[in-house]
């Protein structure tokens, strides 16, 4: 499910729903909590974990702490610079470059947060654990870790390191 913002032109992604049911003397008690990714389709993205007794409240909480969280990853010509591993807890995610036209090759979370990037040709698998928070965590992190070509290029030349 993908909504789009009017006001700021953010795609905002719902990755998962969980409902949790608490049995009190009446019945039963549920809670909902949403995953949510927001992007600007530009390198810009952000996560969210919202928790309400309603699903769209819930999924508004999450969409205001994903723009609140959101950060900028280098993107050149639609992929990721180069190969990056990221990891949280139990999960593991490998992102590949990939020319052009060969589109997002990802599962569930890993392809919202590629998508609301706004990077079009990837290649990636999760290696480790199947929680969508994980993943999804893991997938953030390694794109946190990725520096655009030129900044490496001026930080090696700085520390004279060559080029």
């Amino acid at each position: 499910m993908a909504y789009q913002s009017e006001e700021d032109s953010l795609q905002e992604k719902v990755v998962f729903i969980n409902r949790t049911a608490k049995v009190v003397k009446g019945g039963k008690r549920f809670s909902f909590s949403a995953l949510v990714v927001v992007g600007d389709g530009a390198g810009s993205v952000g996560y969210g974990k919202g928790k309400a007794r309603e699903v769209p409240e819930a999924i508004r909480k999450a969409i205001e702490k994903a723009k609140a969280s959101m950060v900028q990853i280098p993107v050149i010509n639609g992929t990721v610079p180069y190969q990056v591993t990221g990891a949280w807890g139990a999960g593991k995610v490998l992102i590949k470059p990939a020319r052009e036209g060969r589109g997002v090759i990802a599962g569930g979370a890993v392809r919202a947060v590629m998508e609301a990037a706004g990077i079009r040709n990837v290649v990636s698998k999760s290696l480790g654990g199947g929680s969508a928070s994980n993943v999804l965590r893991a997938t953030m992190a390694g794109l946190q870790s990725l520096r655009h070509p030129d900044d490496i290029k001026r930080m090696r030349q700085a520390s004279g390191r060559g080029a």
